[in-house]
This record gives structure tokens, sequence and C-alpha cells, in this order.
């Protein structure tokens, strides 16, 4: 196949395009690049990929053309950075991925699918699957069920959408984020001898390792039509459905150094639980690394020195200077019309 990957120099972009690229298929990439700090595109064009610097609200659609499927990552990428500026969080999650995907089914693309989160379910305290309500608490939230229900509807015989309602995700990647709940907790115990954990510790959350991810958007891609157009999806998986007092735990004896607790912030409203099994009966897809194997992994590379704290790992950071810039590709206000143009 020939796959067209939005934000693929990303966190999970990183992980994914190498996978695709293993399997036999030929990869266009378009990433903005405004959170690398090491030279991507070469490493892609070394890996025989097509790289773009763009910007998934204003490239040319002609560069569409000719591809089987679009694997949709980019956003602003998880709900703090949402939050700074709601208007542009509407731009770039929910306008710029309803463009992508208006344009790939009107240039002759079969296959979509677009990565959303499970944080759509917002706080329950029952186990979520994909017909539960969902209860968006913030800006990232909001964009993410309108960009599912405006995707996977335009679905047709011709034109296979589908959604991916993530868990959160953990890993290391050559595009380190060290602003999500295991990486962070694995650097600072590692670094500092702390794990830092969000007040008060009995909110739950589902976690997914990257390669896990990047498995599942692969088989979307490759599933038949009949049995993904139009449809969402959980990916993480059952068994890691975790309370985070817990999890820190669990950190804290895998990283195998001394370490203690320390609390921050305001009681965090997010808290929920998935069920996975529609991905596991209808796509067959299990994820497979474990917690434990995925905090060894960046220990490692932490040890290796391929892994050193650096500003631009924390995505909040890097954000605020995205939105304080003053270029074109960071209007207000936009509108899907305009966009299409």
């Amino acid at each position: 196949m020939k796959i067209f990957v939005t934000g693929g120099a990303g966190y999970i972009g990183r992980a994914l395009v190498p996978m695709l690229v293993e399997k036999g298929h030929k990869v266009t990439v378009i990433d903005r690049k405004f959170l690398n700090y090491d030279d991507v595109e070469s490493e892609y064009r070394d890996m025989g990929c097509n790289f773009i610097t763009g910007d998934i609200r204003y490239f040319d659609p002609n560069l569409l053309k000719g591809h089987d499927g679009v694997i949709d990552l980019a956003a602003l990428s998880n709900d703090p950075s949402g939050d700074l500026d709601p208007i542009k969080t509407w731009d770039i999650n929910y306008l710029g991925r309803v463009r992508v995907a208006r344009l790939a089914k009107k240039l002759g693309v079969s296959r979509y699918v677009v990565s959303s989160s499970c944080s759509v379910y917002g706080f329950l305290d029952s186990i979520a699957d994909e017909n539960t309500p969902t209860n968006p608490l913030t800006a990232y939230a909001q964009a993410n069920v309108a960009v599912e229900e405006d995707n996977t509807k335009i679905a047709d015989r011709n034109f296979t959408a589908t959604a991916l309602r993530l868990a959160t995700a953990f890993g290391y990647s050559k595009r380190m984020r060290l602003d999500i709940a295991i990486n962070a907790m694995t650097v600072y115990a590692y670094k500092d001898r702390k794990v830092r954990l969000m007040r008060d510790g009995t909110q739950y959350r589902p976690f997914v390792h990257i390669k896990d991810i990047s498995a599942a958007l692969l088989q979307t891609l490759e599933s038949e039509p009949e049995t993904v157009s139009g449809k969402i999806y959980n990916i993480g998986s059952d068994k890691l459905n975790v309370k985070l007092s817990d999890l820190a735990e669990t950190v804290r004896k895998a990283v195998g150094i001394e370490s203690e607790i320390e609390w921050y912030g305001d009681p965090d409203t997010r808290s929920y639980r998935a069920s996975f099994r529609r991905a596991k009966e209808e796509l067959g897809f299990e994820a497979k690394i474990s917690i434990e194997e995925g905090v060894r992994e960046i220990v490692e590379k932490l040890e290796s020195g391929e892994l050193v704290d650096m500003p631009e790992m924390h995505t909040v950071n890097q954000y605020k200077k995205l939105l304080a810039s003053k270029d074109k590709q960071n209007g207000h206000g936009l509108n899907i019309e305009n966009l299409l143009l």
C-alpha cells in the first residue's frame, strides 16, 4: 500500500513509520516538525519515505493523489495542551483532520484511520465500551468526539473510515514525550529518585505502548472494509486499566531504584477505564507490551545516553511557543470551507 501519514514525525509516528516500511508499504509523511529535535527528515528519506514539511490545514491536496490509505495522527496531542488554546485545538484537531478525510475521499484514497483518545469518556465509574456515551471534559476530548463522528460518517462503499480511541500512550520514541504519565514517572524516578503523581491517585487510566498502537493502526488499515468501515474502536489492554497510585508503585519497582512519591496538582477530574473487547474480536488486535517492559526500555535508553531529558520533550511548553508564534499557520477561527480550497 501507499500510505500517507499525517503527524508522522511525532511521538507515535516515530514508532509507526518504521513498522510500515518494514512491512513493505510505501510511506509519505507530512509534519510541521515543530516538536522535533533531530534530523527526522533525513532518517525517513534514508528509509525510502517521502517527507513533506507542512501543516494539515494548508497542504496541497494533490499530495494525497495516488495513495491507498491515510493514517491521520496530526493533532495537539493531549488534554493540557489542548486547553492552552481551545480555538487553536479546534482548528487543528477538528477542522484540520476533517479536511484530511474529506480531501482523501475526494481524491480517491480508499482507506482512512484517525487517532482519537479514550479521554472522550471523561469521568466514569464503570468500564466504557464504544457504545458508552462520551463525556468530553476538555477541548482536546471535545475535538476528538467531533472528528470521530464527522470522519466516520462519510464512509461509503468506496471510502473506508475508522477511528481508534487510544488509551494513554507510553514507551520510548525517538521523538520522546515526557508529559505523559508512565514516561514522566520513569524518567524522574531514575533521574531524581522521585515519582511525580497527580493528586489524588485514585483516578484510573487505560494505557497502551506505542508499538501496540502502531500495530493497531496498521491492522485497521489492512482489515476488511466491511469489518471496520464507519466503526470506532478502543485500543489498549484490559490488563492495563490501572489506578494511578498502583501505577506509581509499578514504575518504582520496574525502575529498580529507591524512590519516593511526590504529589502535585489539583485532583484530576479525568478517571476512566475502557473495554477493548471489540478490537480483539473484530480486528484480532491484542496489546502485548506490559508497563514493566516499557519502563525497562526507557531506563535502558537513559543508561545508554540515548535518552536525555530535553525541553522539547515536554509538549505543553513547546505548544506554548507554537501558540505565541505569529505565522500564517497559526491563525484562529478557521472554517472547513476555506480549508478545503
